[in-house]
């Protein structure tokens, strides 16, 4: 498993087991014994674990893990384990929103992850019109300051709103943001800027909740209910990507290079994601350990310049997502942004 560091005392492998999935009322058939699991997944390398405050159970979930791996691994096979957890304060709250509030999510999140500091906070922040984003990104540095906080990330804002939050003092390590093959907009202006500032990506959506696999391939377009919200959301970026037709070229396109890797579509998808600038981990959703195999091969796999020649030529005929990052999905009247769900965080009042 490759691994990288966001910062000198914070290293990560470059596949990181997302939390999604696990969460209560996600809809998914998961482990029966999701604890086992993540030892696996750690065993095999794959040390850096994703959650939010807003994953139903999966904090606590993911602290059940940690007590129980250094248990069986011990404290220096512990200490390789890297939590990356989210700082989401609900849509209501975000007008009234104190310091004192955002001091008791992150005690919460502590105190479910079995933690005396939270490896990374990923502050999202749901409208830019309640004005105190930049203020409450100030209260995470003085948390972090305070030693409850190792490092701070971000999670979906745009360009302008990153560099604001860096140059108002406040160390952004990394930004999570959608990335994918269908989504193109970090490349934008992000980029440059995560680069000019020392901010890393951590991809989610590198398979477009699942779109982005050989089950899709020659597969119809779907035209009714959708398993859950995360393929909702994706066959809304399809739309956008360019439609079904192209989607299915692309998929026949990755089908090849997987052929020739001896792998698959969804593989191939994220070690793409994984090669581009800026990108130090890609964040992949797995039910159960039958997933880790594949998981594994995403960092192992080398692709040639004629395979992203291949992946470049159906780019070309995209349509490229609108907007900058998240962009779309912030509007609450829009296609994108109407699915969302804003006020799931039980944690301080």
């Amino acid at each position: 498993m490759q691994r990288t560091k966001l910062t000198p005392d914070h290293e990560i492998s470059r596949v990181i087991r997302g939390g999604w999935q696990m969460a209560s009322g996600h809809g998914a058939q998961v482990s029966d014994d999701p604890v086992s699991d993540m030892v696996a997944f750690a065993d095999a390398g794959i040390t850096t674990f994703d959650c939010a405050d807003i994953y139903t159970g999966v904090e606590e979930l993911i602290g059940r893990f940690r007590l129980h791996y250094r248990d069986v691994r011990g404290q220096e096979a512990l200490d390789k384990i890297k939590v990356h957890t989210k700082f989401v304060p609900d849509l209501d709250v975000l007008p009234r929103i104190t310091k004192s509030y955002v001091e008791g999510v992150i005690d919460q999140s502590l105190k479910r992850l079995n933690l005396e500091r939270l490896d990374l906070v990923q502050f999202h922040w749901w409208d830019y019109d309640a004005p105190r984003w930049l203020e409450t990104a100030q209260w995470l540095g003085e948390l972090r300051q305070a030693g409850k906080i190792r490092n701070i990330g971000g999670t979906n804002f745009d360009t302008d709103h990153m560099v604001d939050i860096v140059t108002a003092g406040v160390p952004l390590v990394s930004m999570q943001v959608q990335y994918s093959l269908l989504d193109n907009r970090p490349a934008k202006r992000m980029a440059a800027a995560a680069a000019n500032h020392g901010v890393s990506f951590l991809c989610y959506g590198t398979v477009a909740g699942g779109f982005l696999s050989d089950q899709w391939l020659g597969a119809s377009e779907p035209d009714g209910a959708l398993e859950n919200r995360s393929l909702v959301k994706y066959k809304l970026i399809i739309d956008d990507f360019g439609g079904w037709e192209l989607f299915q070229t692309l998929l026949k396109t990755l089908r090849g290079i997987a052929d020739r890797h001896g792998t698959d579509i969804a593989t191939v998808a994220s070690a793409v994601m994984l090669e581009r600038p800026g990108v130090a981990g890609v964040i992949v959703g797995a039910r159960n350990r039958s997933h880790l195999p594949s998981n594994l091969a995403i960092s192992d796999l080398e692709l040639t310049s004629e395979d992203h020649e291949m992946i470049n030529g159906v780019l070309a005929d995209a349509n490229g997502i609108e907007g900058d990052v998240y962009t779309l999905e912030r509007d609450r009247h829009g296609r994108h942004g109407a699915i969302m769900k804003y006020n799931l965080n039980k944690g301080a009042a």
